[in-house]
């Protein structure tokens, strides 16, 4: 392969899954496998290669219909790859998330010894995930993975978790998901915030200059270069909890849709409290172009419209002043509903499982994921916040409420549930197509 230019990515070798956003609306399952024997895992990989689509296939007779193939370390090992390469991997990933659970805020409730069988072991090797704009053809591009794994009595399917996103694009708390997204140097693809300069190729894809001139790639180059890591997690949202803690502490229906927003830091349109501050305006939040072209530091810095706190100020501060620098810690994030919806009104839990498969896709997974996850999630030094964390996705403990600044008195409200539970994930490698021929053609 020839060297990269600045902005030469090699869209080619690149999992399409890795840069290109999802369809809208769109279906999607996550499979994970474990590899009882390693021949058949290596022809795994093989016929992987075949089924996955290119970065540089971003129109095809398929439409906007893909397969990703990640794999786990575990996975890596199953696989027979060389201690020497298997140690240039960061810790993080060698680890594996389980082992990163205090770090992460995965403890009590939401901690490893009460994740979903069987995620956080040892038998997570290897994760297909299928994305379509339906059902329909989603069950399609399931049919035609089929043969990846398909009489390979060495592979077993051990978990499945089939996922979808609504017309409105919206998760089960009611806010509009999957607004921002990064523009990528050399990708093609515009991202949302127009305000926003190009990022590095090396902070989301192995193998190239990142923001601060490094490049990341695990050895040898033709297994690390053109991959990225990718971070699943299943996140269980407690929606009626989540509806009675707006109704209990807002003074009517208006003040509760308010109260909303200022814990997003949207209305639940999309529409961005720092584009429109005293009402939802959904035009603006259903406009692509529109409802995610905004800054901080510069109109709102004490946080007055969008407080310093929200959801989506922590994941991405933009040009705000905080302690750390936010281009380093950007993230490709994208989120997938499963189980099905709480019936509007509804404020008695039912009991179904319902709630969001999240997925990082980045390059370091320590100072993008865990970075944000720890410091700017379950924490709020970064802005002089003291040590309260996010409103919505926060690890809780009834301890700590939220904070919205306003003239002349700010209003503090109670101490905060845990909303979110997590049932599980894995820290995983998306090869690039030309290290899932390699991981096929490994010798003993």
């Amino acid at each position: 392969m020839s060297a990269p230019t600045r902005t030469g990515l090699e869209l080619d070798d690149i999992q399409r899954g890795v840069l290109s956003p999802r369809p809208t609306p769109y279906a999607a399952t996550y499979l994970v496998f474990r590899i009882d024997d390693r021949a058949h895992g290596r022809e795994l990989m093989r016929r992987a290669s075949a089924v996955v689509t290119s970065a540089a296939d971003s129109v095809s007779p398929l439409g906007e219909t893909w397969v990703s193939v990640a794999v786990a370390f575990h996975g890596l090992e199953a696989l027979g790859v060389p201690r020497a390469s298997l140690d240039t991997f960061v810790w993080e990933f060698r680890q594996g998330m389980a082992a990163r659970a205090k770090a992460l805020g995965d403890v009590g409730e939401s901690g490893p010894e009460h994740w979903e069988a069987p995620l956080g072991t040892s038998d997570v090797h290897v994760v297909l995930t299928a994305v379509a704009p339906d059902t329909t053809r989603l069950e399609a591009a399931l049919d035609r993975a089929r043969p990846v794994y398909d009489q390979l009595p060495g592979v077993t399917a051990i978990w499945r978790q089939d996922c979808y996103a609504l017309p409105t694009e919206t998760e089960h708390f009611g806010y509009r998901d999957g607004v921002s997204h990064p523009a990528v140097e050399g990708s093609g693809i515009a991202g949302s915030n127009q305000l926003e300069a190009l990022l590095k190729a090396g902070e989301f894809v192995l193998g190239y200059r990142d923001e601060i001139g490094g490049i990341q790639t695990p050895q040898p180059e033709v297994l690390g270069r053109n991959g990225s890591y990718a971070v699943f997690r299943k996140l269980h949202q407690r929606v009626a909890e989540f509806r009675r803690y707006l109704r209990d502490n807002a003074t009517g229906p208006e003040d509760e849709e308010l109260l909303a927003a200022k814990i997003m830091g949207r209305w639940r349109s999309g529409a961005p409290l720092a584009l429109s501050p005293q009402h939802d305006d959904p035009a603006l939040g259903a406009d692509p172009h529109r409802r995610n072209t905004f800054l901080y530091g510069r109109d709102d810095p004490a946080g007055f419209t969008t407080p310093s706190g929200c959801h989506i100020r922590r994941a991405n501060p933009r040009d705000a002043s905080v302690a750390g620098e936010v281009r380093l810690h950007r993230m490709i994030r994208r989120g997938t509903v499963y189980g099905p919806p709480l019936p509007e009104g509804v404020l008695e839990d039912d009991g179904a499982d319902r709630g969001l498969m999240f997925a990082f896709i980045g390059a370091h997974l320590g100072r993008q994921f865990e970075f944000v996850q720890s410091e700017w999630m379950n924490d709020s030094v970064f802005f002089g916040g003291g040590s309260a964390r996010d409103p919505v996705t926060g690890s809780h403990d009834g301890v700590t409420g939220f904070t919205i600044p306003q003239r002349p008195l700010r209003r503090r409200l109670p101490p905060l549930p845990r909303f979110v539970v997590t049932r599980g994930g894995e820290y995983c490698f998306l090869p690039g197509l030309s290290a899932l021929r390699w991981l096929g053609d490994l010798q003993d």
